[in-house]
């Protein structure tokens, strides 16, 4: 359960550094158009928003890369920055695309059920 737990963490975690690459350096490109479903016009327009978007899900990466780093330790971490994700997806959800909901909060929540009950098998 532990070893489940600790790849879906580094799974969440590597979907936000796709993220991050996809937001701050291929938003304007193909990539980023079709990930997205934008307009080339409209992503010219708000590429400085998308970088910064991108940033904060680099962050959220940063967080979990540190949790599993930290092993035993990072627990806390890992609950923090996976509850984190699931915020993050929810609002993106509500406010811009309810897909986010699937790609962004779900591997998210399922991670955390698992650093949950992985937790639990070992106390």
């Amino acid at each position: 359960m532990k070893k489940i737990a600790t790849a879906l963490v580094a799974i969440v975690a590597i979907e936000h550094l796709y993220i991050l690459v996809l937001e701050m350096f291929l938003w304007t490109k193909p990539a980023g158009l079709r990930a997205f479903a934008l307009t080339p016009e409209f992503a010219e327009q708000t590429a400085v928003l998308a970088a910064n978007q991108g940033l904060y899900n680099g962050f959220l990466a940063a967080g979990l890369i540190w949790a599993l780093i930290r092993k035993e330790d990072g627990y806390p971490l890992r609950i923090f920055f996976l509850s984190c994700v699931i915020v993050a997806g929810v609002f993106g959800a509500i406010t811009a695309k309810p897909s986010i909901l699937l790609v962004q909060a779900t591997p998210a929540l399922i991670a955390l059920i698992f650093t949950l009950l992985a937790r639990r098998s070992v106390a």
